[in-house]
């Protein structure tokens, strides 16, 4: 008999990497948010306005970086539409709390076919943020993920990091957004738009939620 895995109440998941997807259990999930764009677009998918309306908040801490996901519902990662933010070092964007920091793709995204640092050179992404939207319901039989290419992520709160931290306030993760998002695949590789990637959309929002640490997925028949 096939062996389904459920996600229990206490927020248990995957958690993208933007390039790579690892099992994860960190918080119950509660939360507040909005990701919102008056027309995006994802090819041979959606062409239009898009409303996440999320209610699923995960973080997942790894030494001095961290995995924020905000999702519609609390399914796995390759099955639902998320938000997924990553940073690459948790303490500079905490001395950065109040400040617009520039969103980018991570440093070396290459997509196949293309040459490595063509969309992504050393000066053109040392932002300690990404992110990405992943459209695996809405867009499943595409598989869509769109980057962050541009635009400003704020952090007027961020988790430590610390997995037994105990003063409340320093678990709090309190963030507004309003950044570009792409997929790397459609960038010009000739004529005067050399570089650039066609088809963006513009994507806003905001997240509100405590970190909890929870409880691992168990396995059921």
């Amino acid at each position: 008999m096939k062996r389904r895995y459920l996600s229990i109440a206490a927020g248990c998941g995957l958690v993208a990497s933007l390039g790579s997807i690892s099992f994860s259990c960190v918080s119950i999930g509660e939360g507040s948010g909005s990701v919102i764009s008056t027309a995006l677009i994802a090819k041979d998918c959606w062409n239009g306005g898009f409303d996440l309306d999320p209610d699923f908040f995960v973080a997942d801490p790894f030494r001095n970086t961290m995995q924020l996901r905000i999702q519609r519902g609390s399914d796995f990662l390759e099955v639902s539409d998320s938000l997924v933010v990553l940073i690459d070092d948790t303490e500079a964007v905490r001395a950065m709390l109040g400040q617009d920091i520039p969103v980018t793709l991570p440093l070396g995204v290459s997509p196949p076919g293309i040459a490595e640092g063509s969309i992504c050179s050393d000066l053109a992404c040392t932002s300690p943020v990404h992110v990405a939207l992943y459209l695996l319901d809405s867009c499943h039989a595409q598989n869509i993920v769109l980057y962050g290419t541009g635009g400003t992520i704020r952090f007027d709160e961020l988790f430590s990091g610390d997995l037994n931290e105990a003063d409340a306030a320093e678990k709090l993760i309190d963030a507004q957004f309003d950044i570009t998002v792409g997929d790397p695949r459609n960038i010009s590789l000739e004529g005067r738009s050399l570089g650039e990637l066609s088809d963006t959309s513009d994507l806003s929002g905001r997240f509100r939620f405590y970190f909890q640490r929870g409880q691992p997925a168990q396995p059921f028949p």
